[in-house]
């Protein structure tokens, strides 16, 4: 049943409104950061108020503006919107916390802006988490990209200008060349870009029209940072670490593969994709992300650069369950979004600590680290243990409906993808963790061991421990997330098959 209700456009706009107060808060930086979390808490609060109606199989819908027939400004909350707005409204918190205390530490200027630009991001990406069509997408992933992009530049260095015009480029630069071209072909050929289970392309259109639309909306989703077009993505970590968590785990590149997930399920449809062979084109250059992307974070020294890569790595996990057009493949891809934001944003807490309380960028200088920072590189170990899929943590689970699903498809190379992609998981993670805990400390300039705990500000640790406890978390109890999964499912026709 379709629910009217403006809660999904309240959940959108509170942070807006949080980006008002802050810049009129800004001579007063405590009041200025209790908007921030207030915005962050009253968010996630209405989010998880629609949850019920949506697990009982329920929609929540509010029409905005309606252009012409078939195409309008319009929100509507189901089960994979509830999946990624949950996510991402509950990580702004802790991202929130965690933000006051590493701009506080590292003295960052222009924090006002700073904070200003995080509400309107997140005010963006639930926009595009809650949108009933892809035009309604279209408006939020662009308000995305300029709002990030203030961020992604925020130190104003020469490196970090570069950066943010890469990040840019490659944003509009795409989306604005073949996203909206897809667009256009698509409302021309369908007459509607509403989002339904069966897709808006019917029997009456040419599979070489489906093909080029289909083609033109992957490339158009660069923020989904699938390879070549993932670029962007390792030049934006000269962004603050915040920001960089910001980006892989929260918003922008979790942003790119959702909207990836609701053309092949909601726009496009199984059947459409399965008959013209789409979702088999799309495993294998899904397959070919992961596993390049995985060779290449092998050679990273850089924390952060080894992180991002990792990210392009396991964000086609994502796309390649969805493309198996599979239901076990389709709950994997669902059950990711969850999973892989609380494991990838415990990493990148995890170097953000690590540099506020020893400037070390690194992972040839983390010798012996985790003696000194033991909550941090605890929780870091427990992420990088979940990105890999060891038990008892959370990457275990997405990555086993993966499997379920490349057998369903009977797609077995695709199991060979999963097995070696694992293995490069461990490649580049494990000797983290080893580095840390079990290879002696550097010497001090005078030849001493450095000794004793030294861990980042309170709010820092705190905010990547609670981070990593969910990871843990979502292993023993992933029902809500799985449930949500599973109704996506099972709203398609025959179940995705």
């Amino acid at each position: 049943m379709d629910i009217t209700s403006t809660t999904p456009v309240l959940a959108i706009g509170v942070s807006l409104v949080a980006a008002i107060l802050i810049p009129l808060s800004r001579r007063r930086p405590n009041l200025r950061e209790t908007w921030t979390i207030l915005a962050a808490v009253i968010k996630f609060l209405l989010v998880a108020s629609m949850a019920p109606e949506v697990l009982r199989g329920n929609t929540l819908s509010f029409s905005l503006w309606t252009i012409a027939p078939g195409l309008s400004i319009a929100f509507r909350v189901d089960a994979l919107a509830e999946v990624f707005g949950l996510t991402a409204s509950f990580l702004w918190i802790v991202t929130s916390f965690y933000s006051i205390g590493y701009v506080r530490a590292e003295n960052e200027h222009a924090q006002t802006r700073y904070f200003t630009f995080f509400a309107v991001a997140l005010s963006a990406t639930l926009g595009a988490a809650f949108s009933a069509n892809m035009l309604t997408t279209f408006v939020f992933y662009e308000i995305l990209t300029l709002s990030t992009f203030p961020l992604v530049g925020h130190k104003q260095t020469t490196e970090a200008l570069q950066g943010a015009r890469k990040y840019l480029t490659y944003l509009l630069g795409t989306s604005l060349t073949f996203l909206m071209a897809a667009l256009v072909l698509t409302y021309h050929e369908a007459g509607t870009l509403e989002f339904g289970p069966e897709g808006v392309f019917g029997g009456n259109v040419s599979r070489t029209v489906v093909t080029v639309a289909f083609v033109l909306f992957i490339l158009g989703v660069a923020k989904a940072a699938m390879m070549p077009l993932h670029g962007w993505l390792p030049a934006a970590m000269v962004a603050p670490t915040p920001v960089s968590a910001l980006l892989h785990a929260v918003a922008v590149v979790k942003t790119g593969v959702f909207v990836v997930v609701r053309v092949v399920v909601h726009l496009f449809g199984i059947e459409v994709l399965s008959q013209a062979g789409l979702g088999t084109l799309l495993v294998w250059y899904a397959s070919f992300t992961i596993i390049v992307a995985s060779l290449i974070a092998l050679r990273q020294d850089n924390l952060k650069r080894r992180l991002a890569y990792s990210t392009v790595s396991q964000l086609s996990y994502i796309v390649l369950g969805a493309a198996l057009l599979t239901p076990s493949g389709i709950t994997g891809s669902v059950l990711h979004i969850a999973i892989h934001a609380f494991g990838k944003i415990t990493l990148f807490f995890g170097a953000g600590a690590i540099y506020v309380a020893t400037h070390k960028t690194l992972v040839s200088e983390l010798d012996g680290i985790g003696r000194r920072m033991p909550f941090t590189m605890g929780a870091f170990t427990l992420a990088t243990l979940s990105m890999i899929g060891v038990p008892p943590l959370a990457g275990l689970v997405s990555k086993w409906y993966l499997v379920q699903g490349a057998i369903e498809a009977d797609t077995w190379p695709v199991l060979l993808v999963l097995g070696t992609s694992t293995l490069l998981n461990a490649g580049y993670f494990l000797p983290i963790v080893y580095r840390a805990f079990f290879v002696a400390p550097t010497r001090s300039a005078g030849g001493r061991e450095e000794a004793g705990i030294h861990e980042a500000p309170v709010l820092m640790v705190t905010s990547l421990c609670v981070t990593a406890t969910g990871v843990v978390l979502l292993f023993f109890a992933p029902s809500i997330f799985l449930d949500l999964a599973r109704l996506v499912v099972g709203a398609l026709p025959g179940g995705a098959g």
